[in-house]
């Protein structure tokens, strides 16, 4: 440590939450900084303005809260916590390092400037915080804010930089790392000692969250609706066209029609032979539709999973990275508006110097004023997702980095773009005396849609020239059978907009709630469904504590940790009525552990027969399970009514597996196979077929 080894007169120490953003900040306030390596790590030197620096990195939280152990093992409720070292606690022990660093740099600088440079949310206050009193014994520090890791900006942070920390946010992380901790640790101690009581010789560990029982409950009670739906039959009449060759689709003009023997008097009314249709009524009109509004991360998630399938998690880490490197603005945000001070110019002038954009970029260029079309929604601390004007070179992204990057690039830019000018079209008919109906949209003028490119959905489905007055042959008539559909499953994107429109979660955690709910089995498919383990803890729940599972309850606390950020509560009221409510939860829940215990066994081995099962059978109709060979040790897939059928495929050996829940086009069921280090694959079980798809979900 060869800045520390000298006098410390004259030092500041900068704290990022990680290595990159240290990289980048260094970078930006110093021409040479020096990498000084420590434990498998490191940090920066340099010297600015006659004064000494170190930029020193987290590597997200160094400080984790814990429970206090005590005599009653896992006796509930339990509100005595402690904060601990992150890399004491299982999963953190990568992050040793760099808190033994963090630790010498502070401990070594006693009287060093210090300045949290973490980013501008809550997470980012409390990482910050927790370093500053926890480690370096410190009430407070400097705070450099920013949105983007770009030079210009980290200058004008640091410059600009606050003297004290924002305790708002500080104050408003830290009540929802309590608050989370105290549901989190209390409802696995309930809801897997009712499972025990059951079964003494069985361990499940079962658990659920603030967020995740409300976000679940609110996918099953989806689920019980989409059961008790009773479809309704219908029919449809549908007339085919044909005018100067083109052909279209007219339907009857009444819509559904709920009588069968009506449906079919008048198709067979339309029906005689030579029947015309006569054209009555032509209406067109035009309409401006505006252009989009720039993503927020919900908005960002949502469109990445409709156009590529990458979950919010993936979407997010993915878009992380191209945070770190400086090409977008942070990737966390609630905002829907673009405010002018992030330059306009300046980034559509530095996207013109890419291939891909050099044409629409200079298009922009050439209007008189930008201005972006806004949408209502707005965050205190960022703008919304933009990229910045240090482009990155995109022959070096990833694949899922290009996809991104160019749905944020043409994002940003169809905002500041005219709106689409498009055309409706609707045409009657007389058929046979029968009202039908035609409609058609066009686009007149792209306007915004020729910068979204591809990400654009204008519905285009022309009608032929008509005259109202003129005769067109009817080729067909067609009678439909339809029945009502039940409402769909929610989607990844769907339910995402969903959790944000009742305020469950953050921008920053409705990714990783979404991600919890599949990895602990509560949740499977793209369209999700509710597994039985997942049924069965949110039924007991419903049951037996149904406020833990309320929205209302959700949002009621939302509400208090926002008005802790803005100074209306204190944290540590907030805290205390959240005992109050879990202690009286808990309390009816820990009377009933016999029958919920019982509930939870049958929900965890309904769980267990359903991931066992991988389909049907090609021979027989039996189940295919996943068997271990006892002779061997070594897994595949046989099939359940061995030894009568002796049907079996080879899994690889290495690697959870999961069923896919979809088909291969040989017949057989796919599985995930999640292998480390890697994402997760699908293929198809016939080793012969070797049918894959790309990802996961």
């Amino acid at each position: 440590m060869s800045v520390l080894a000298e006098s410390i007169s004259g030092l500041t120490v900068i704290i990022t939450e990680k290595p990159d953003a240290a990289t980048r900040i260094a970078g930006a306030l110093a021409e040479r900084p020096r990498k000084v390596a420590s434990r498998g790590a490191y940090w920066y030197e340099f010297e600015r303005g006659g004064r000494k620096f170190i930029v020193v990195p987290a590597v997200g939280h160094l400080i984790a809260l814990d429970t206090v152990k005590d005599k009653s093992g896992w006796g509930y409720p339990t509100f005595a916590t402690r904060w601990i070292p992150a890399y004491e606690k299982k999963g953190g022990e990568f992050s040793e390092r760099y808190y033994r660093n963090m630790q010498d740099v502070l401990a070594a600088s006693p009287s060093a400037e210090v300045i949290v440079a973490t980013d501008y949310d809550t997470e980012g206050s409390v990482i910050g915080y927790n370093i500053i009193s926890r480690i370096a014994g410190r009430a407070d520090a400097g705070r450099m804010k920013f949105s983007t890791l770009t030079k210009d900006e980290l200058v004008e942070a640091f410059e600009k930089r606050d003297e004290a920390l924002d305790m708002g946010q500080v104050e408003s992380g830290l009540t929802r790392h309590y608050l989370d901790f105290y549901w989190g640790i209390n409802m696995t101690r309930a809801l897997t000692t009712a499972a025990k009581h059951a079964n003494e010789h069985g361990f499940a560990l079962l658990s659920t969250g603030r967020v995740q029982g409300p976000t679940l409950a609110m996918l099953f009670d989806r689920e019980l609706e989409i059961r008790a739906f009773v479809p309704k039959p219908f029919w449809q009449v549908d007339a085919g066209l044909e005018n100067d060759g083109r052909a279209f689709t007219a339907s009857y003009g009444r819509g559904s029609i709920w009588d069968e023997d009506e449906a079919k008097k008048i198709r067979d009314e339309c029906s005689r032979a030579g029947t015309r249709a006569i054209v009555t009524i032509v209406e067109k009109r035009k309409y401006s539709q505006a252009p989009p509004v720039p993503f927020n991360t919900t908005d960002l998630q949502a469109e990445s999973y409709e156009h590529f399938h990458y979950s919010p998690k993936q979407t997010l880490g993915i878009v992380e990275e191209l945070y770190q490197a400086g090409a977008v603005s942070y990737p966390r945000s609630s905002s829907q508006k673009l405010p002018p001070a992030i330059g306009y110019k300046k980034i559509i002038s530095a996207l013109s110097k890419l291939s891909a954009y050099k044409t629409l970029a200079n298009a922009l260029a050439k209007r008189k004023e930008l201005i972006p079309n806004e949408g209502s929604k707005t965050d205190p601390a960022h703008p919304a997702i933009y990229p910045t004007a240090e482009t990155p070179d995109t022959r070096k992204l990833s694949t899922a980095q290009k996809n991104l990057y160019d749905m944020i690039v043409r994002r940003f830019m169809a905002v500041f773009a005219e709106a689409a000018l498009r055309e409706a079209t609707t045409a009657t008919f007389d058929i046979a005396g029968h009202e039908f109906k035609a409609t058609g949209h066009t686009t007149l003028e792209q306007g915004w849609a020729k910068f979204a490119g591809k990400y654009a959905s204008l519905e285009e489905d022309t009608l032929p020239d008509l005259k109202e007055g003129e005769q067109l042959l009817v080729k067909t008539i067609a009678l439909l059978a339809k029945k009502t559909q039940p409402p769909a499953r929610f989607t990844q994107a769907s339910v995402l907009r969903a959790m944000e429109d009742k305020e469950l979660g953050t921008r920053a955690t409705r990714a990783e709630i979404l991600q919890t709910l599949y990895d602990r089995n509560y949740i499977t498919g793209r369209t999700i469904e509710v597994t039985k383990l997942g049924e069965a803890v949110t039924s007991v729940l419903k049951d037996y504590s149904p406020r833990i599972v309320s929205e209302e309850l959700t949002r009621k606390f939302e509400e208090e940790m926002e008005a802790v950020q803005s100074g209306g509560k204190k944290r540590d009221e907030v805290l205390e009525e959240a005992k109050n409510i879990l202690t009286e939860l808990l309390a009816g829940f820990k009377q009933n552990e016999p029958e919920i215990g019982q509930k939870l066994l049958a929900g965890v081995q309904q769980a267990r027969d359903e991931e066992r099962a991988f389909g049907k059978c090609p021979n027989c109709g039996s189940d295919l399970r996943v068997i271990v060979s006892k002779a061997t040790g070594k897994r595949f897939v046989g099939c359940s009514n061995y030894p009568k059928c002796s049907t079996s495929f080879p899994l690889p050996q290495k690697g959870a597996l999961r069923k896919a829940g979809a088909t291969c086009k040989c017949g057989l069921p796919m599985i995930l196979i999640f292998g480390r280090g890697r994402r997760p694959y699908r293929a198809c079980i016939n080793p012969s077929c070797r049918g894959k798809e790309s990802s996961a979900r």
